[in-house]
């Protein structure tokens, strides 16, 4: 089980490759929208994330996941962590 933390600290792990101009990466920013990742960068972070924790995210919930905040709670939740 990984803490909201832990989980927090892996998404910004692999999302720093993705984030070549150095923005600073806050728990509000959007993902697709401030870094410019496209659909398939998305989910080829979905896939490194997926193999750094060893979960299946719901990718129905996808769609509505924007901001790192969301992100990390859906991880957060998936792995069993309830903290915000």
């Amino acid at each position: 089980m990984a803490t909201y933390a832990e989980c927090l600290a892996i998404v910004h792990q692999v999302l720093d490759p993705y984030n070549p101009s150095g923005q600073q990466v806050e728990e509000d920013t959007a993902i697709m929208a401030d870094l410019g990742i496209s659909s398939l960068q998305m989910l080829e972070i979905i896939a490194e994330i997926e193999d750094a924790v060893d979960v299946s995210l719901p990718l129905n919930q996808l769609p509505n996941i924007r901001t790192v905040r969301e992100f990390t709670r859906m991880l957060a939740s998936v792995t069993g962590s309830a903290e915000s």
